[in-house]
């Protein structure tokens, strides 16, 4: 058996189910903060969910219905309402009010322990990202996390730049790395990079397209059967 190196998360829908109940809030909220008539449904958030990234979904958004600022302006104005969106977000995880999923804790302490390296590879936010690692899962888990996230590259998923760049900047082997993901596209982007990966379905994703990847689950779990141990994953990489 070809030995686990390193397990790569995603980061909204794995480690946190942050779509529907953390960022689409938060978006919510900005918008509310800034007078615009504006609040994406649970179904319309779900739509825009298949555009990679925060400002991106804005735009689209805007694209489809109508622009609240003249085009000059539109670059700065994304920029300060998703920063805006950001800060609520972290207040969102401060406040616990996002809690992990079923077992991540366990499955990056098991990795620890087997000197696996962890790494979250996300489209989203940094700041976002880092605050999710650092809050939820705490200092003792978090030392050992290296975040990739945000605007690090230039294409975001379904391309895999952001798994390569963790790839190239940890010193990693494709064919001894297992992905953690929860959809489609960023099934996608592992898959497009040469990576094995996992698919842990998350509210959004359950009815997504999933043949590609090397296994299909509803949580990593922590106790009964249906629990994925380091070991596991490792024996998806024969």
């Amino acid at each position: 058996m070809t030995k686990l190196q390193a397990l790569l998360f995603d980061c909204d829908g794995v480690l946190v189910d942050t779509e529907r109940d953390g960022h689409r809030v938060a978006f919510n909220q900005a918008f509310l903060r800034n007078g615009l008539d504006v609040n994406w449904s649970v179904e319309r958030y779900g739509e825009l969910l298949h555009t990679a990234g925060g400002k991106e979904r804005m735009r689209r958004d805007f694209d489809e219905t109508e622009w609240p600022v003249s085009e000059m302006g539109r670059d700065d104005f994304i920029k300060d309402l998703h920063k805006l969106k950001t800060d609520i977000f972290m207040e969102l995880i401060s406040e616990g009010k996002l809690p992990l999923r079923t077992g991540i804790a366990r499955i990056m302490r098991e990795a620890v322990d087997a000197g696996v390296t962890i790494a979250v590879c996300s489209t989203s936010n940094e700041r976002a990202v880092q605050s999710i690692v650092d809050v939820l899962l705490g200092k003792e888990l978090s030392a050992h996390i290296t975040v990739f996230a945000g605007d690090m590259v230039k294409a975001k998923k379904p391309d895999p730049a952001i798994y390569l760049m963790a790839v190239d900047q940890l010193n990693l082997d494709v064919r001894r790395c297992i992905v953690v993901e929860d959809s489609h596209v960023g099934l996608t982007a592992a898959h497009a990079g040469g990576l094995r990966c996992v698919v842990s379905k998350s509210s959004y994703t359950e009815h997504e397209d999933f043949k590609v990847a090397t296994k299909v689950v509803s949580d990593l779990g922590d106790t009964g059967s249906s629990v994925l141990s380091i070991s596991d994953l490792g024996s998806f990489l024969m």
